[in-house]
């Protein structure tokens, strides 16, 4: 996507170094060329196969003008040596004719289908693919709107019968709940996925970069047999999860690749994603809780808890088996905390022993920080907005409850501790904080489970204040060594843990 011939030769070149293997030349997002000159030209410098593309506004493209130009600046194109030109299903027929039978060989036409609205049923999916067919097209294309993450589950199966059936198919579902029909592509058998050269500069909603796609997701390294994991959420676009777990997926060569996976009704999602090819979840905001409810078995913490952010989908029977990996990576990362960087032989083994520990967040990781704190030996908050869930929670764990709107003038003694569940100071609400600077004067440690950013408003003031702090990375990091080793059956790899984040 460029404006001028200069500024796409720049970026073809670009393309080629970062990795791609094709280029897609949207003549529609120029501001004027001239034919057959400047195609020439485009086609000449390319340093990789050309995919022309003149897409019309009434196809979601920019190209306003005469249809017959159009058309006519596609075909000279092939004339001139593009690899392959994209041709919309409305008017493939009369593109087919005008060519009169002379298409060059070299050159292979894609005829396609794009849906803004949403995903068709299976049944109008597979006639679609047979309209296009009958067209004589050489490559199937179809993009479909994502309005849930399970219409992608219909994408691949078309995609696979397609494989199956011999028949050269690129097919994706367009926006941020689609993502994965792009990065699972060479699972399922199509024919190529397209990626972006910088965020936000798209053809279309919901693609990655190509950095992402083939560093991050490490497309390459994907094919029939990969595994899928990922992480539930919602939001879900800001994890590093991907991050943490591919990178150690690819220099242990395991087979597997994980995924965001932005989910609306998570009793839906399992339903729908029942395979073994769907290996292995996490589990965040806001998901937690009904979770527990989706798998077939949880462990007696994670049931204790009323929580999980782990799931494993079991290879012998298919059933899902949750657990809470929060409590462990958050109290421990706590405790260190308190103790110091060098555990000092005067700090007690347990040193949440008596203290109060003020819990913001009545949902899944507040269950499991009041958990876990009520079983080291602490007294326990638990703040809400809404003061119905806090008490709720905290006579769960025996603990007291109060608003959120309470906090700031609840300080009976010095030296608590204060964790943060929710996603208050989160980007980009970077600004926000749950609690005044001035009422962390009576916390001994401040702990925010919010990771992005690294430090959070509510950290730096606690940090000013004088409290030590533990920021939602520790955490982070500590939960996904046992979610590592459940995916697998390996050991955590915990120092490349640890070094892939300090980026972060």
């Amino acid at each position: 996507m460029a404006d001028s011939v200069d500024q796409m030769v720049i970026q073809m070149n670009k393309a080629k170094l970062c990795g791609a293997d094709l280029v897609e030349v949207r003549l529609d997002s120029l501001n004027t060329f001239t034919a057959p000159m400047d195609i020439q030209t485009l086609i000449n410098q390319c340093p990789l196969p050309t995919l022309f593309t003149y897409r019309p506004k009434w196809e979601g493209g920019q190209y306003d003008g005469d249809e017959n130009y159009r058309l006519d600046v596609l075909r000279l194109a092939m004339e001139l040596g593009a690899d392959y030109i994209d041709v919309e299903l409305q008017v493939a027929n009369e593109f087919n004719n005008s060519m009169c039978g002379n298409k060059p060989a070299k050159c292979k036409v894609i005829v396609s289908s794009h849906n803004y609205q949403n995903t068709p049923s299976i049944e109008e999916l597979g006639n679609l693919v047979a309209t296009i067919q009958a067209t004589g097209a050489d490559i199937v294309k179809i993009a479909t709107t994502a309005l849930d993450i399970t219409d992608v589950s219909r994408i691949f199966q078309i995609t696979v019968h397609s494989y199956v059936s011999s028949v050269p198919i690129i097919a994706m579902v367009m926006g941020e709940r689609g993502l994965m029909s792009r990065v699972l592509c060479p699972k399922f058998g199509g024919y190529l996925t397209f990626a972006t050269l910088q965020p936000g500069i798209v053809s279309a909603p919901g693609q990655p970069t190509i950095t992402d796609l083939l560093n991050l997701y490490n497309f390459r390294h994907i094919g029939p047999d990969t595994k899928v994991f990922g992480i539930i959420g919602k939001p879900v676009g800001h994890s590093k999860s991907p991050v943490l777990y591919n990178e150690a997926f690819r220099l242990i060569g395991f087979d597997g690749v994980y995924v965001h996976l932005l989910v609306d009704d998570i009793a839906k999602f399992f339903q729908t994603y029942s395979s073994s090819d769907f290996a292995g979840f996490s589990c965040t905001i806001p998901h937690k809780e009904y979770a527990v409810k989706c798998c077939d078995e949880a462990d007696p913490v994670a049931k204790a808890i009323g929580a999980v952010n782990c799931l494993i989908r079991r290879p012998t029977d298919g059933k899902l088996f949750g657990c809470n990996t929060d409590y462990v990576g958050a109290i421990s990362a706590i405790e260190d905390g308190l103790r110091g960087s060098h555990h000092t032989n005067g700090v007690t083994a347990l040193p949440l022993a008596g203290k109060l520990f003020v819990v913001i967040g009545a949902g899944g990781a507040g269950k499991a920080l009041a958990y876990g704190a009520k079983e080291k030996g602490a007294r326990v908050v638990v703040v809400n907005r809404t003061y119905d869930r806090a008490r709720e929670l905290a006579n769960i764990v025996g603990g007291e409850a109060l608003s959120l709107a309470e906090l700031n003038s609840f300080h009976p003694e010095d030296g608590m501790i204060l964790a943060n569940t929710t996603s208050i100071g989160m980007q980009p609400k970077v600004d926000e904080t749950p609690i005044s600077k001035e009422a962390l004067k009576s916390y001994e440690l401040v702990f925010d489970a919010v990771y992005t950013p690294k430090i959070t408003r509510l950290l730096r003031e606690a940090d000013e204040c004088g409290a030590k702090t533990v920021s939602g990375l520790e955490m982070f990091i500590r939960q996904a060594y046992e979610q590592y080793e459940r995916f697998t059956g390996l050991p955590a790899p915990k120092e490349l843990f640890r070094k892939t984040m300090e980026k972060y």
